[in-house]
């Protein structure tokens, strides 16, 4: 079927994409979140003039020449446009096969272990520590992420001490038996790296995420060489070459690519199966509940290679005031430390129509 019709719904921070094709069926995917507007701008320039036209059965294909016919445009923006003619043809294609796109990817829905994710730095030890065990008391959370260094810092901190506190104090708290990974977020030189990854071997922390700058593969790949922990990263690489530059030296352990920020499910398939005949795992980046996390659920009850959990953001409102009344129900729920992959087709959830409503509207037609 050809699509006819391309809309968006959206906020500076998250912009939702109803396609719709010759027979009047429709899905619905994301962009990428923060700077929405200005991504839902490229995506009705940039993507949307190759995309109308074009059979929803040719996704990949369209993909491709959506980029070659914008070749002086790489980089970003483009990929997290892409990304919404991608998603909201794999929930049309659900939709049409009366199957989860779970299943379409050959997977199965059901239950899918996660491990929460903070965001904070501006937390002090103890109330991080504080919040984690409760996550791990009242919601079953068996694997948790805390943040450490100050983000792109130089070898600073958010305050003096901070890191050498956080990594003890919540790692203690946490107690034994309980899966532990820190984020550095590109905070460390090598040299301090490797410093902060001994602290977090000893503390029985075995997840390093992002350690350096993230451009910069043979850094990582000398703090992987010298720490027996696993290093992880790749959540901001949105082109294919970054990702055979990071396996290629080796870089990491573990491979985080954003479906977002790539361009879609169709390029982070793409990344998983470079990561399989690599043999590294893949535990993406997912670090907000809007549409991104869904998707990563999707894709990880698939895949032959996935990482040991879902990355799942436990901020609320105070962190994330753009979540608000995204979706009806409550598709991100958890329980005993799992979320669940739907059943129903597409990607098993309704955007709020009173969200929709409120949006900035534009649409691309076929003429």
């Amino acid at each position: 079927m050809k699509i006819t019709r391309l809309e968006t719904f959206g906020t500076e921070f998250v912009c939702f994409v109803r396609v719709t094709d010759e027979s009047g069926a429709t899905g619905w995917g994301q962009l990428s979140t923060y700077c929405a507007d200005i991504t839902a701008e490229v995506f009705h320039r940039q993507v949307a003039p190759h995309a109308l036209g074009s059979d929803t059965d040719d996704l990949e294909d369209t993909l491709v020449r959506i980029i070659e016919r914008e070749h002086k445009f790489p980089g970003s923006y483009i990929r997290r446009a892409q990304t919404g003619l991608d998603t909201a043809i794999w929930d049309l294609r659900g939709k049409a096969a009366g199957k989860p796109v779970v299943e379409l990817l050959g997977g199965t829905p059901g239950p899918l272990r996660a491990y929460a994710s903070s965001m904070r730095r501006d937390i002090s030890p103890a109330d991080e520590a504080a919040r984690l065990c409760r996550l791990r008391d009242d919601n079953g959370f068996t694997a948790f992420k805390w943040r450490v260094g100050a983000e792109y810092g130089r070898d600073t901190d958010e305050w003096p001490g901070r890191t050498e506190a956080v990594i003890e104090t919540v790692s203690k708290a946490l107690g034994a038996g309980q899966d532990k990974l820190v984020d550095g977020n590109s905070a460390f030189t090598p040299a301090r790296a490797i410093e902060v990854g001994r602290m977090l071997e000893q503390h029985g922390i075995g997840h390093f995420e992002e350690p350096c700058r993230y451009w910069e593969y043979d850094q990582t790949a000398e703090v992987r060489r010298a720490l027996q922990i696993d290093v992880a990263g790749g959540e901001q690489d949105c082109e294919m070459v970054m990702w055979e530059m990071s396996i290629a030296k080796r870089a990491v352990d573990i491979l985080q690519p954003d479906i977002m920020y790539l361009g879609g499910i169709c390029r982070t398939l793409e990344v998983c199966r470079m990561g399989h005949a690599a043999g590294l795992p893949i535990t993406p980046h997912a670090a907000n509940l809007s549409l991104v996390t869904m998707c990563t659920m999707h894709l990880l009850k698939a895949i032959p290679n996935p990482g040991k959990y879902l990355e799942f953001s436990i901020e609320g409102l105070d962190y994330y005031p753009w979540q608000d009344g995204l979706f009806l129900g409550d598709p991100y729920r958890i329980e005993n430390g799992h979320a669940m992959v739907p059943d129903a087709p597409g990607w098993g959830v309704e955007i709020n129509p009173d969200w929709l409503a409120r949006a900035a509207y534009r649409v691309s037609e076929k003429t």
